[in-house]
């Protein structure tokens, strides 16, 4: 699991500012760390906007977090999880790509009642 500590927003914002033009289409692929901090920073920064433990996202191979109030899991598979790939996420995370759009299409999936995170997306915009 990402740790809960708070982000600094200068530092979300560089991390994305890294990998923008990659997101729009513009530039080449991130590097693996530029790419792993901007998942990273930006899932703590949703673990700190919705605190709580109901709800694990997972942005594979790079963190999980924990969030959104509710009742607490402690053991096995959640029953609230969402799950995507690092581009999905950051195009989630900085309003590139609305949630609806994102979980019609597949590009997300999200198990269980409290899975939906479009109240708290975007984390940051380009």
């Amino acid at each position: 699991m990402a740790s809960s500590r708070s982000v600094d927003p200068a530092e979300l914002r560089a991390a994305i500012a890294a990998i923008s033009p990659w997101l729009s289409g513009s530039g080449p692929d991130p590097a693996r760390p530029e790419l792993a901090a901007a998942v990273r920073l930006s899932l703590r920064t949703l673990a700190g906007d919705a605190p709580g433990k109901s709800v694990e996202v997972r942005v594979p191979p790079f963190a999980a977090v924990q969030c959104v109030e509710g009742l607490r899991h402690t053991r096995g598979t959640p029953p609230n999880v969402v799950e995507t790939d690092p581009r999905t996420w950051l195009e989630l995370a900085t309003g590139l790509l609305g949630w609806a759009d994102a979980v019609e299409s597949g590009r997300v999936t999200a198990s269980g009642s409290r899975a939906d995170l479009a109240r708290w997306l975007p984390l940051v915009r380009l």
